[in-house]
């Protein structure tokens, strides 16, 4: 059964209610009107009658319209909020949800999320098992479960930061539904078909049956994503993708690697396109600091594109040492050499001046690349600065020529021959040569080779060891066309050919445009130091250095995580998500869709099901609807009033008078608005002021129960606790802080006490929602019953006393984990003092914390303080820590201990510093545990 789909934040104030009748008694009359007579003052004495003259009464309807807007200041003074129910599902079947868990469900995850709990809360009320089946999780163990337990294990599921195939789930969905018989099945849908939509969709349709289907879909934005990033020459351009064709334009901002933004670009969509482009019109150096893109308003990792050093576009300095020809450019080295570098690099051309000097500008300018061709001989001072320039991570590219083939110098990767090689001369048998195969494992691995180049001369290496392992490229003959190594933190590699067609045709290819393209991406991150081949790098792997969540968001790398090969060049997976790789000075990007990615709008038509959205899981605020109605009533009673008794006229003889009178109801109306429901304004600067208290100190939190003896006792209690850690240890925190779980911000205090008072209403779920949350997330909650003393022999204050009854009720709308007193050896009894109990205003109570887990020897002693860094998320009393605690304003206590031994509230105090340092700094000393066994061992 369904409950009304209606709820109050504050149901207490429909009370004021009963007040209506007495407002129908007070309105019900209407004093009336006086006549105005014209008459001579004589006629005074005679025409004076005494007469008793009756009130009229108000009309009917008039009275019922004031009672009407009161009636609706009540309600909207209750906060009444609209729940709009899911249509009821008559079948007692069990309920599958089909979630989709992409990146493309992260924009809209809480509607989601909203909309599938609703489902699983009728299904509770019916009794009916529930399946989750994410659709990202094609290996998942399928089970039914109790909705209760559904409902906890869907808040732990979260978007991926992949794309994901929604048909490798079908066969187990197959298995899971032939085994479970008849099933009403739920698919919460994204929209989104990135690729193999139709196919999950037929799988789907023939893997049901004649079951009952739903698709939710619709309600909700379709996502937006960014794919294919390019630092062109003038501009970086990136790809928007929308798969609903009603979407809108946007926003692109560009971020640097401390997520400060350097530019925004506007982007629409053309009718009809699914892909939009994004420019930003930004100089080479701030586009070169641009590590993130990502879509305003957007939070998922698909609108989130991140960039490394590949996206950099280099400074790449030209140096010829040929004569500059004016009249033949075509024939001049510069020629091939700029339009081959232009499309992904910015070209400085040394084409004035002496080889020399042009190398030193470059030099002083700190271009991290050069490019030489046929540059001969060069003085021993700049071969030792260009030396130290590569060691530091310069990349040098030289291109034979005359000049080189009779030079001599050690800027080459290998040793060369004097004078080079002429094939197909006249004076020669050899023909011309072709260029090989580039190999699997070097730099230019992947480009094709082109078969119309052809190769008439060329520089020889002398054949050495490692010559081999130095070739990038070679002719068909085995000799080496390109070689390179690495040096230091730079890099330096040779064209045995000329920039220019005279001895090859290599310039005129597309090969030779790729092979440029791959040594400038080498430029400014060849950090493998020494020489090596180039296979070396290509082999090694980059570990996860930070990782994108399904939200866009930056976290540390999930244990599914692998390291990934240094030539990684494909869209994120489960094993390799999206985020950073490799080392934090030059990581490596992986982008959750690639540049050739597209997506669509899934097409559902071929199913048979019913049709829902997502809209109708919101929830909506009733309080503005409520007030504006009533204010308008209001309105409408003062214009006839003002009718009925000639108040017009007397406004306009009186308009000092009507001046007051406005203004009184101008006050009047907003001091009403203001008491009924507190403006967006007030709210925040509320809220502003309670974060800014909660985090300016480390303060520690109770909850406020409502009883004014128990909040007294408590927050004096933790003030003396307060004060103790202030003298006792090196924490100086604040004034404890009175918190209400329903409204205020938990996760600013490391730890609430919560005292609990026999008979006191049960919190409502909201309450016990953020509590359990942020159990979850890392925060302690200590519960305090406080009545160990009424504990019967033997019970030790844990099953029948009142408060403890109070507390069972409040945790069995809890995710609590197992429970344990407090082993001898928990780190809890060594974190600051060494503790054999935990006593309090009584000593009778036993502490309970998380369960330790235990080993193969059921011994306590022998096993671990605690498993991991985690502390307890939850400690429960019956020995009135806070009593003990609380202190007068003159430093005296304020309770007495029970049974009172000398030294007790001094051990209390301890107990309190124990329990702040395990919230405060974790389970740091549980090491300690394991030592005498580490020194046993050691000495072995």
């Amino acid at each position: 059964m369904m409950g009304l789909p209606l709820s109050f934040a504050e149901p207490l104030l429909l009370t004021g209610l009963v007040s209506l009748p007495v407002l129908w008694w007070l309105l019900r009359v209407m004093p009336p009107r006086p006549r105005r007579i014209e008459f001579p003052p004589t006629r005074l004495l005679f025409d004076i009658t005494p007469k008793e003259e009756t009130p009229s009464r108000s009309p009917w309807w008039l009275t019922l319209l004031r009672l009407i807007a009161a009636a609706l200041v009540i309600f909207a003074a209750a906060g009444p909020i609209w729940n709009p129910r899911t249509e009821a599902i008559g079948s007692k079947a069990p309920l599958v949800l089909l979630l989709d868990d992409s990146w493309s469900a992260a924009a809209s995850w809480d509607t989601r999320i909203r909309a599938a709990d609703e489902i699983i809360a009728n299904a509770d009320a019916d009794r009916r098992g529930v399946a989750l089946v994410p659709l990202s999780e094609p290996a998942r163990d399928l089970t039914l479960m109790p909705a209760g337990a559904a409902r906890v294990a869907l808040r732990q599921i979260a978007p991926k930061a992949y794309t994901t195939e929604r048909a490798d789930t079908l066969p187990q969905l197959d298995r899971f539904l032939k085994a479970t018989g008849d099933a009403e099945i739920m698919w919460f849908s994204d929209g989104v078909d990135p690729g193999r939509g139709s196919e999950f969709v037929t799988g789907l349709a023939k893997t049901i049956g004649d079951r009952s289907l739903t698709v939710f879909e619709g309600g909700t934005l379709s996502p937006l994503a960014l794919a294919g990033a390019e630092n062109a020459a003038a501009k970086m351009t990136v790809k928007v993708l929308r798969a609903d064709l009603s979407v809108p334009g946007g926003i692109v901002r560009a971020l640097d690697a401390k997520g400060s933004p350097l530019g925004e670009a506007s982007f629409s969509f053309a009718a009809g396109a699914h892909d939009a482009e994004a420019s930003f019109d930004l100089p080479v150096e701030l586009r070169n600091d641009i590590t993130r893109l990502e879509i305003a308003g957007e939070h998922s990792a698909g609108a989130v594109q991140l960039l490394d050093k590949r996206w950099r576009r280099r400074a790449v300095g030209i140096v010829t040492g040929a004569t500059s020809d004016t009249a033949q450019p075509l024939l001049a080295p510069t020629f091939y050499l700029t339009r081959a570098l232009s499309p992904f690099a910015d070209l400085r051309l040394g084409d004035r001046g002496a080889p020399q000097q042009v190398i030193t500008q470059f030099l002083d300018q700190k271009v991290p690349m050069i490019v030489m061709a046929d540059v001969g001989t060069l003085s021993p001072e700049l071969r030792d600065r260009l030396n130290g320039w590569i060691e530091n991570g310069g990349v040098l590219v030289r291109f034979a020529g005359p000049r080189l083939a009779q030079g001599d110098d050690d800027l080459v990767p290998v040793k060369l021959r004097r004078g080079g090689r002429t094939l197909g001369g006249s004076l020669t048998w050899e023909k011309p040569q072709h260029l090989a195969a580039f190999a699997a494992d070097g730099p230019f691995a992947g480009i094709s080779v082109p078969k119309d180049v052809t190769v008439n001369r060329q520089v020889l290496a002398e054949p050495d060891a490692v010559l081999a392992t130095k070739s990038w490229a070679s002719l068909e003959d085995g000799t080496p066309l390109v070689t390179g190594e690495h040096r230091g933190k730079g890099l330096i590699a040779l064209f045995h050919v000329s920039a220019d067609m005279r001895w090859s045709d290599l310039p005129m290819s597309g090969a030779m445009v790729e092979m440029l393209r791959r040594i400038v991406d080498m430029s400014g991150y060849t950090s493998t130091p020494g020489p090596g081949a180039a296979g070396e790098t290509a082999k090694a792997t980059l570990a996860p250095l930070h990782i994108l969540d399904g939200f866009g968001a930056f976290g540390p790398p999930p244990s599914t995580a692998k390291p990934l090969p240094a030539d990684y060049n494909d869209r994120a997976s489960l094993d390799h998500p999206p985020g950073f790789y490799g080392p934090a000075e030059g990581p490596t990007a992986v982008n959750t869709l690639s540049p050739a990615d597209r997506i669509l709008q899934l097409d559902t038509s071929a199913l048979v099901a019913k049709r829902a959205s997502y809209t109708t899981a919101e929830p909506r605020d009733l309080r503005g609807i409520l007030l504006s109605t009533a204010l308008l009533l209001f309105l409408i009673d003062a214009v006839i009033v003002a009718l009925l008794g000639g108040a017009l006229a007397a406004l306009v003889r009186r308009r000092r008078a009507a001046s007051a009178a406005i203004a009184i109801a101008m006050l009047a109306t907003g001091a009403l608005l203001a008491i009924a429901m507190p403006t967006a304004a007030r709210a925040d600067a509320a809220s502003d002021d309670f974060a800014m208290r909660a985090v300016s100190q480390t303060r520690l939190a109770y909850v406020v129960t409502g009883n004014a003896d128990v909040d007294s006792i408590v927050k004096a209690g933790l003030t003396g606790l307060t004060l103790f850690l202030a003298q006792r240890t090196a924490l100086e925190a604040g004034d404890p802080v009175g918190i209400d779980p329903t409204h205020d911000e938990l996760a600013f205090f490391p730890l609430i006490y919560w005292p609990i008072v026999p008979g006191a209403p049960k919190p409502p779920q909201d309450a016990i929602n953020k509590i359990d949350a942020y159990m979850k997330q890392g925060g302690t909650v200590i519960f305090d019953t406080r009545d160990a003393v009424e504990a019967p022999p033997g019970d030790n204050g844990a099953q029948q006393t009142p408060g403890m009854q109070s507390l069972r009720e409040i945790l069995s709308s809890l995710d609590v984990p197992e429970l344990e007193p407090v082993p001898r050896e928990h780190v809890l009894t060594k974190t600051f003092y060494l503790l054999r109990d935990f006593p309090g205003r009584f000593t009778a109570g036993q502490t309970w914390v998380e369960a330790l887990p235990k080993d193969e020897d059921e011994d306590s002693a022998s096993r671990p303080a605690r498993g991991g860094d985690g502390v307890s998320p939850i400690i429960i009393t019956s020995n009135d820590l806070a009593g003990a605690w609380a202190i007068r304003p003159d430093g005296q206590a304020m309770l007495p201990m029970v049974p009172g031994e000398p030294r007790q509230r001094e051990f209390a105090f301890r107990a309190g510093v124990n329990i702040v340092m395990y919230t405060l700094t974790g389970n740091y000393k549980a090491d300690q545990v394991h030592a005498p066994a580490l020194i046993e061992r050691l000495g072995q």
